[in-house]
Parts: structure tokens; sequence; C-alpha cells
């Protein structure tokens, strides 16, 4: 039997409702070799496999795993063939095969989320059953295997989002706001979808409406071959795709991370890592600021740089390896922090319960002051520079408003396919704000202009901007421009506002920790222990803060990372305590 090549894995399906549909064109397939994407153990490796699973028949035609179904067990073929494949509107199509050596599974192996397909024998097969959680122990100790799993897992999933194959259907317009939320959501979060762009296709717009699909209903999301969700909130999505079935709610954790940056995400894996029962509750996507982030240049180990996506792709696979979970599409409204263990209140759930916490929660650009700014977002403002942000303003003049590196991240990305970035900078310069090898591609680049001294005071258009009037403080005049995209990338500001005065913070609203903490200020916190607050640690005992949400933080990738790693040895301190 000839071995899967990366090119079966899927094709983008233009099949749904019986609708020919063109569909945005997906980015070029990983260029991983296909032995590493669909690798064949040796029987030594199956052996060590087998220890840890059990031996099972499977009858020709026999369903192993249903589409939609959590993610419980991994197979691996000792004889005959197993063969993934997915409903189409009036068939099914194959995906992959998988012969004798070959195993299952992809990234949702590590969370414990929905199969995106359906695995069935086509023959008389043997398989090797192993539980998901024997599995997750197996790749935290047998280095050779972890290493062949965990890069099948990844690659995998790489071909699935590079192909457009998934469980998810996306109708909608690339001017309207909820169709780029949508999209963000579920590339942020790593799940395949297909778009259907409704201004290229009036043959699906008829068909929504004779189906009585207003613009307020846009966009349109088909979940699962199954589900009709209108103009969804992404919690809907994530109720729906099931992204959350595998969290236990009930149990108390040893520690919960509130927030999924690059802070958040060191400390779910140094903690699960050390054997602690690890929880993170994000309200949209890993990564956070730094997610939306082009590229990254100066973060160490990486001399040629590496995407804010891809970085929070990878530790989140990294923590998901050790045993962390994330509770996704869900934000944290509350900190009880009177008694332990500590209550978090969250959105539409059952409060989360844990010995310790680690506030990672970030901060957020601060908004332009601008009275009709809320029109335009999604819509001609935006507040990160990925591809899909980049797409819709190919060939155009754009704006970047800010003076720090995730500014000058994005004119330099977004240089590269517009036709020109104006950089607006209320001061005098970059220098004293950014790096210096970012002001240096700034300068060297002939497609970025820019302005100092100069700020946004109007945004015009109707349903979407059209156009911009920027001041010149220096001289005081006003000039407008024919400009459809704004990129806001300025100061930032905390999201501390849940916390609703259960820990000490300083008047820009960032939260105090260790030696920042006065006497005076942990008296009247009532703070119960004869120690002082550990670094990192808050005017509440157990409860950390890390990145960028901390008073005093070093607005750096590397920092946050740093911090969220230094919080889990004094998380072990205090659960000893």
């Amino acid at each position: 039997m000839s071995e899967p090549r990366a090119s079966d894995v899927v094709r983008p399906r233009s099949d749904y409702g019986g609708v020919s549909s063109p569909v945005a064109s997906p980015p070029p397939p990983s260029s991983a070799r296909p032995e590493h994407i669909f690798p064949t153990l040796t029987p030594e490796q199956v052996a060590r496999l087998a220890r840890h699973g059990r031996a099972r028949s499977v009858a020709p035609g026999e369903t192993l795993v249903e589409a939609g179904q959590q993610t419980s067990s991994f197979f691996i073929v000792t004889e005959g063939q197993l063969d993934i494949s997915q409903s189409g509107a009036s068939s099914e199509r194959a995906v992959a095969s998988f012969g004798a050596g070959q195993f299952t599974g992809e990234t949702n192996m590590l969370s414990g989320r929905r199969s995106l397909g359906t695995i069935r024998a086509v023959a008389p097969t043997e398989v090797i059953e192993v539980d998901r959680r024997d599995l997750l122990s197996l790749i935290q100790t047998d280095e050779q295997l972890g290493e062949i799993l965990m890069r099948a897992f990844i690659l995998r999933r790489v071909e699935l989002i590079a192909q457009g194959f998934g469980d998810v259907v996306l109708a909608g317009s690339e001017y309207c706001q909820g169709t780029l939320r949508v999209k963000e959501f579920l590339t942020r979060n790593g799940h395949p979808y297909t778009f259907v762009d409704l201004d290229r296709d009036s043959s699906v717009q008829e068909l929504l409406d004779h189906f009585a699909v207003g613009p307020e209903d846009v966009p349109v999301l088909i979940c699962r071959g199954t589900i009709v969700l209108r103009n969804p909130t992404n919690a809907q999505i994530a109720d729906c795709l099931g992204l959350n079935d595998a969290i236990d709610s009930v149990r108390v954790r040893d520690v919960v991370v509130i927030g999924a940056g690059p802070a958040g995400l060191a400390a779910a894996v140094y903690g699960a890592s050390e054997g602690l029962d690890v929880l993170m509750i994000e309200s949209e996507a890993p990564g956070g600021q730094a997610g939306s982030s082009s590229r990254i240049e100066n973060y160490l180990g990486f001399p040629t740089g590496i995407s804010g996506g891809e970085l929070a792709a990878r530790a989140l696979s990294q923590a998901e390896k050790f045993g962390a979970e994330l509770m996704i599409a869900k934000g944290a409204r509350r900190l009880s922090c009177e008694r332990r263990p500590y209550r978090i209140e969250i959105d539409d759930g059952a409060p989360i319960r844990t010995r310790t916490v680690v506030i990672a929660s970030g901060a957020q650009y601060r908004k332009l002051k601008l009275p009709n700014l809320d029109q335009f977002e999604g819509a001609g403002i935006y507040y990160g520079a990925t591809r899909i942000e980049a797409q819709l303003c190919s060939g155009e003049e754009v704006i970047v408003v800010g003076g720090g590196n995730s500014a000058g991240q994005a004119a330099v990305f977004l240089s590269q396919t517009v036709k020109r970035v104006h950089l607006l900078v209320r001061g005098v310069g970059l220098a004293d704000t950014m790096s210096r090898y970012l002001i240096r591609r700034i300068e060297g680049s002939e497609s970025i202009a820019l302005r100092p001294h100069t700020e946004i005071v109007a945004l015009e258009g109707d349903n979407h901007l059209e156009r911009v009037n920027w001041r010149d403080s220096e001289t005081g005049s006003v000039t407008k421009h024919d400009i459809r995209h704004v990129f806001s990338m300025t100061s930032a500001a905390p999201n501390t506002s849940w916390l609703d005065g259960c820990v000490v913070l300083d008047e820009k609203g960032f939260i105090k920790t260790g030696a920042e903490l006065s006497k005076e200020e942990l008296e009247s916190a009532k703070w119960p222990l004869a120690r002082l607050p550990h670094l990192l640690e808050t005017s509440r005992p157990g409860v950390f803060a890390v990145g960028d949400v901390r008073c005093g933080n070093v607005k750096r990738v590397a920092s946050a990372v740093g911090e969220g790693s230094i919080a889990i040895t004094f998380v072990h301190q205090v659960l000893h305590e």
C-alpha cells in the first residue's frame, strides 16, 4: 500500500449546499517532507507504543471515530488500512489513509477537541488503541516517540489549515466587521475553515436571500455541516465546535492562568511540565497582542524571526503536551479573592476554583479618541496586522498609528504588499520608542513614509472607512486623504477592570507586585502573612501578575516569557506553605 502524501490531505471544498463557490486562496502547503507528516514506525517503536494500549480487531466498514466526536483514543495500524474522510454535501471525500506502522491523530490529540474527520476501516484491520491520557504521558517520557508524534501532529494541522480543510464554512463579506472577527478567531485558534466571499459569488448571496438572511445576519457560519449560525459570537462558535468540551470545570486546580499571551503560555508550559494541574482561560485566542504580530525578530533563538501566531501555536502545543488545558472564548469576569481556594467567575459558565492564580490578562491598544471610531472597527480600523488584514488592503495606501515595536513591525510587514504606508507618530520620531533594527528598516523602505507630529482627527465613510483627516501639530494644518485602512497600535491600557478592587493597582491601572507594594498598601489590603509578597506576587497571597498587565513590566516578548516562568517558582512555594 502506498504511503499517504501531504498533497492527499485535503483540497478546499466547494460543494456546500450544491453551490459552486470560489474560496479565498489558501496559504501554500508546508515544505515538510511526507515522511514527517505520515511517518511509518519501526516494529520496535510499535511495540513500545503497544505497552500503553490494547490490541483490537476492526471489521471492514467499522467506524472508530465519527467526525465531531471528542478525541479520546489514538490508533496505530498493525495490519490492514484505516481511512479518514469528511462528509460533503452529497458524498464523502477521502482525506488520508493509514497502513501498517502508521498512526492517526493531529493536534486534537493534545487538546482533546473534536475530530475533524471520520476514521473507518476499509479492510480487515488490526490496531493498537491508546487512550489519549496515556498517549500524553508517553509523549512526555519517551523522547524519540514523543518527537515523532508531536512533529506529525503539528505538521498535519498545518496542512489542514493550508488546504482549508475543516468542519466550518464561513460565508461573509471582506467589508463586514463580523466576518473579519470570525476569520481572526478561527485563524488564531488554528481551526481550519473554508471561506466563501459573498462579494464575489452572487449565487450564494441569492441563496442567503432566499432564506431571509439579512445584512445583520452576516457572516453565516456552517458548523460541522449541520448547524447554521448567523453572525455568531466567538463563544457561540467555540461551543458549536466543542473547543472546551474536554475541560473539567469542577475540580480545584493548582494554578489557573488568566490570559494565553506569551507570559501566560510560559506559565502554563513551566507549571504543567513540573507536575502542576494547569488551566488557562483565554477570552479570544492564544498569543495575546504578540499573536497578531507579523514577525518578531528580536526574540532569543529565532535569528530569522517568527510570527506571533506561529510562536503562540508552538507554545500552546508545548503546554498541552505536558497536560495544561486551554479554555477558549471565556473571559474572566471577576476574581473572588475573599477566601481560598480562589474562585474565578467566567463568561457563561460555572466558576473555576484554584489554589493559586497567575494573572496574564495583558493590555490592549488604546483607541483613537474619535467620535465615530466604533463604526469602522473591523471595517477600516484594525488592531493587528496579520495576513488576513494584509489581504484586505493589498495595493492600497494604509496608515499605521504608533511609534512602538508593534507599529514598526506592522509597517514593515504591510510595506511588502501595499502601495504606501503612512506611519503617523505624535512625537518627533521613533528613536525613543522603537528598536533600532526596525527604525533602519523603515528608513530604508521606499514604501514607508514617516510622518512625525501627526495625528488623525476625523474618519469618514458609510459602511466602510473611505477617508481620513490628519493634522500636523507643528503647522496646525489638516489634510484629507482617500485612505481606507488604518492600523492603530498606540500605547496600551491594562486589562484589569475585571479584578474589581481585588488587588492593588497603580494610577494607570497596572497591577502592583512584590517590592512595588508599599507597607501602607499591604496593610490596606489586609495582607495576612508574616512574609512579604514574593517577586511577581500581588497584594493577595498566591495571586501573581506577569506580562503587560504588571506595573513595571518591560514590554517585550522575552520579558513576558521570563516572568511567566519565574512566577511558577513562587507558585510552588505558595502551594507548600
